[in-house]
């Protein structure tokens, strides 16, 4: 169970978390949501590359979301490697509207594999969700491809802040588990008389093979 968390006292956790997937699909409305409440008819595509933050109690830990939001747009590809570093989660957003943009979604798979940590917790996001009448990607399309690559996976609308909250949620309670499990392995170690590796980081920013995720991770029951 997660809640807001209170801006004065100490972060426990750090995650960094990446948002990728084609112009206009949503992503900076869906960051806006989670991170701000908020939600712009006007929204412009995003320039460059922007980050906001929000700070949640997980389990009675403070865990900060670093939030990074780029655009999808071919020219600015070329931050990718910056963009990608010390990531341990990831959100892959397609318009339910538009089959492009579900289309591109192995080319966007397949560069944040090449460029982020392998065991990065990824979830597949379908935006959206309130254009049923112009759906274009079919629901067990998504699901079928969540599944066959071992991600998390929901369909979300911005506008109507529908599983918003759930799919960030989802990925930072992944994240969360597996560096816990992480911690109780090390103190372990430590008790039998074994240098603990995470021994001493009270606040985790998120680096290469700090993530181990579960064998399978099943995306059609969330």
């Amino acid at each position: 169970m997660a809640s807001y968390g209170d801006s004065s006292q100490k972060i426990d956790y750090v995650f960094k978390i990446v948002l990728i997937g084609d112009s206009a699909v949503g992503k900076s409305q869906i960051l806006a949501r989670f991170a701000r409440n908020e939600f712009s008819l006007d929204s412009k595509a995003t320039i460059g590359v922007e980050f906001q933050t929000r700070t949640l109690v997980i389990e009675h830990k403070s865990v900060k979301a670093q939030i990074w939001d780029t655009a999808g747009q071919e020219r600015y590809r070329a931050v990718t490697s910056a963009y990608y570093r010390g990531a341990v989660g990831a959100m892959l957003v397609y318009d339910i509207t538009k089959r492009q943009t579900f289309d591109h979604i192995p080319r966007w798979l397949e560069e944040l594999r090449s460029h982020a940590d392998k065991n990065i917790v990824i979830i597949l996001i379908g935006n959206k969700s309130d254009l049923e009448d112009q759906r274009a990607v079919p629901t067990e399309d998504a699901k079928e491809f969540a599944q066959k690559e071992g991600l998390f996976f929901l369909e979300t609308s911005a506008l109507e802040s529908t599983n918003v909250e759930s799919a960030f949620l989802t990925v930072l309670t992944e994240i969360f588990n597996i560096v816990n499990k992480k911690h109780l392995a090390a103190s372990e170690n430590q008790g039998n008389g074994n240098p603990a590796s995470l021994s001493g980081k009270k606040i985790l920013v998120p680096g290469p093979a700090q993530v181990i995720p579960p064998k399978s991770k099943c995306c059609t029951s969330l």
